[in-house]
This record gives structure tokens, C-alpha cells and sequence, in this order.
């Protein structure tokens, strides 16, 4: 499913359920050591999929580490982005340089909590929202937003290494072609020196029951000579 929202230099890997009694992978144990069960499996089967997709660009298995705000700890070489909800996991990898970062997410479509609408939503963003959800009130849009802030922040954070507030970016979704823009407001220097962050485009769908949302920061591929 998430696939459809990535090109094709990005690997994913996706899972709909767990397998019971699915052990921990060698060296991840610490992460999860205190976590209850349903925890433990969303992180178990997340970081599998990881490792399926790693796989599929010719890594070997490896403990996928919790960096720093929780970000996956990828291999040397490697961009990628983790997302896991109830009744969904998944994992995007790609080699490094094309893509620069990539942000995953899910979410249920479900409404976003009021006290979170009040920390994620901008006054500039509640207008659209109205009319989105008058447009297709199957969607719900509040949580689509959540979500596509979320693939935002994940591909932010690799490459500037800087907090992102909810309010710090305007987000504009859509519907026709299930495409968003968010506009960021504070300083998006790189610090791999590339053009700053200052707009991230995303992608997102609605199916099955979850609203998917992904931003690809495109790279710049090293070309060969003879």
C-alpha cells in the first residue's frame, strides 16, 4: 500500500498483523526491555519489515538501533523512516544520496483527539479542514493532517537535526490529486549543506481503514565517469 506514495529508488516493506511470540531481534532487546506487549510486537514487527527492506537494497540483517527522538538508527549508507499503528507496521529504506530523507506515517482514520487538534492545527489550516470535511466527511481530515506533520518532522529531523513544532509548518492537503505541500517556518539549514527545508512535498492515500502519508526529500544522485 505505501509503496504508492514512494518513488521507486525507496524500498518498502509493509505488515497488516504480528507473529506471535515473534522474538526481539539480537541487539534491540534494550529498547523494548520495559514496553508492554502490544508495544513490544508493533516494534518487533516494525523493525522486521526494516530489515526486509534493507535487504532488498543488499544489507545484511542488523540491529536497527533507537537514536535520538526515536529515530531508527540506519546503516551507514542508508535513508529510512518507520511508522506502526494499530493493525499496521511499515519501513522505507533507500541508499543514501537519492533520496536525501525520506518521512513515513499512519494513522487511524479515526478523529483526532480535541487536545491534540489544539497543539497540531494553525488557524491558517482550520478553513481548509472545514471544507475538506463538507467535501468527503468519510476522511478524517484533522488526522490526515496529524499524520502528514508527522512524515514532515521524520524527514526534517535527519537533516537538520532540529526540533519542528507542530505549529512550525503549514500544511496544505490535496484531495484531487491525494498530494500536500507543507510550508516551513523556521530556519531549514541542512546540515549535509543541501538547499534548505523551507517546503516538503508528501503524498498521502486513505484505505483500509488508515489515512498513509510520505515526504521524499529528493538527493543528488553522484554521477559516473569513465
Amino acid at each position: 500500500m505505501i509503496e504508492r506514495l514512494l518513488p521507486s529508488a525507496v524500498v518498502a516493506v509493509e505488515a497488516f498483523g504480528d507473529v506471535p511470540g515473534e522474538p526481539v531481534f539480537p541487539g534491540e532487546e534494550q529498547f523494548v526491555a520495559r514496553a508492554v506487549d502490544s508495544r513490544r510486537r508493533e516494534f518487533v514487527t516494525a523493525r522486521r519489515c526494516a530489515r526486509a527492506a534493507l535487504a532488498e537494497i543488499g544489507h545484511a540483517p542488523v540491529a536497527i538501533p533507537r537514536a535520538r527522538r526515536g529515530a531508527p538508527g540506519w546503516p551507514a549508507g542508508v535513508v529510512g523512516s518507520i511508522t506502526h499503528c494499530p493493525g499496521y507496521r511499515a519501513a522505507a529504506v533507500a541508499r543514501s544520496g537519492d533520496p536525501a530523507a525520506i518521512g513515513i506515517d499512519a494513522e487511524p482514520n479515526d478523529p483526532l483527539p480535541d487536545d491534540a487538534g489544539e497543539l497540531v492545527i494553525i488557524d491558517e489550516e482550520r478553513d481548509m479542514l472545514d471544507r475538506l470535511r463538507t467535501t468527503d466527511p468519510a476522511v478524517h481530515w484533522d488526522r490526515l493532517l496529524f499524520s502528514a506533520k508527522e512524515s514532515v518532522f521524520k524527514a526534517w529531523y535527519p537533516l537538520t537535526r532540529r526540533e519542528l513544532d507542530f505549529t512550525e509548518a503549514r500544511v496544505d492537503l490535496d484531495p484531487v490529486h491525494e498530494r500536500f505541500t507543507a510550508g516551513i517556518r523556521i530556519d531549514g539549514t541542512r546540515l549535509d549543506g543541501g538547499a534548505p527545508l523551507t517546503r516538503l512535498n508528501g503524498r498521502f492515500l486513505v484505505s483500509r481503514g488508515l489515512v498513509v502519508t510520505a515526504v521524499v526529500v529528493p538527493g543528488h544522485p553522484v554521477s559516473c565517469t569513465a
